[in-house]
């Protein structure tokens, strides 16, 4: 494994992903949505219930997916829970602009996306690093989308 490599899979992103929170499954859980990266095959599944006012209520997620998709939906995960749609798509957006174009760390509470920093240089796995934020955001529009035909 190149130094480059070594550098990349860091202890600080292993621990993340040994550590993933919000992994109990949900009893009926208003949406579920899939994510898959189509390169690595990595998937994160998620369901989640909004409350009344569109916040992430309860939040269940399966990762299955390399170092550096687990340690990003580690850390998504953990902060999910009371989120409106608008924040989780603000930071997915966030994401996705520092690992493309270089922009700055995702805004509070999604900060501990910093740790994905050394990632930009390996566009082949930015597609499994917002695979939890991608799956969370189209949850969350499926719900909203049954509340509005109701």
């Amino acid at each position: 494994m190149s130094d480059d490599l070594i550098k990349l899979y860091s202890g600080r992103i292993l621990a993340l992903a040994a550590d993933m929170p919000a992994t109990e499954p949900l009893d009926a859980p208003e949406a579920t949505a899939k994510a898959r990266s189509p390169l690595c095959g990595s998937t994160v599944t998620v369901s989640l219930d909004l409350d009344p006012q569109g916040r992430i209520a309860r939040y269940s997620q399966d990762v299955k997916a390399c170092a550096l998709g687990q340690a990003s939906a580690a850390v998504s995960g953990a902060a999910m829970v009371g989120r409106t749609e608008g924040e989780v798509r603000r930071a997915r957006d966030e994401l996705r602009a520092m690992l493309r174009e270089g922009g700055p760390v995702p805004s509070a509470p999604f900060d501990g996306l910093e740790v994905l920093v050394p990632a930009r240089d390996y566009r082949n796995r930015h597609a499994s690093i917002l695979l939890a934020l991608d799956a969370t955001v189209d949850a969350m529009e499926q719900v909203m989308a049954a509340r509005a035909e109701a």
